[in-house]
């Protein structure tokens, strides 16, 4: 069995939004009340439910993921600049 199996639980929406966390390199987890943890060093963990409420709140999830890598590297960037100059 898959991780990405194990974690969605029979519901088929989470599979897609559990594959891609893992290809962006974060880690996913459940929570002792069922909802799915998402990690990744140096980043705060996003939450999200593990039923979701509508259609999007997969791609929700997943926006919110890809907002928190790219204000990360925005921050990076700048203080590489900062040092710089």
């Amino acid at each position: 069995m898959t991780i990405a199996r194990s974690l969605q639980r029979g519901n088929k929406r989470l599979k897609p939004l559990i594959d891609f966390a893992l290809k962006e390199g974060w880690e996913v987890a459940r929570t002792a009340g069922g909802h799915l943890k998402f990690t990744k060093p140096g980043l705060p963990p996003i939450y999200t439910g593990s039923t979701p409420g509508d259609r999007r709140a997969g791609l929700n999830a997943r926006a919110r993921l890809r907002r928190t890598d790219r204000a990360t590297d925005l921050k990076a960037t700048t203080r590489e600049a900062d040092a710089d100059g």
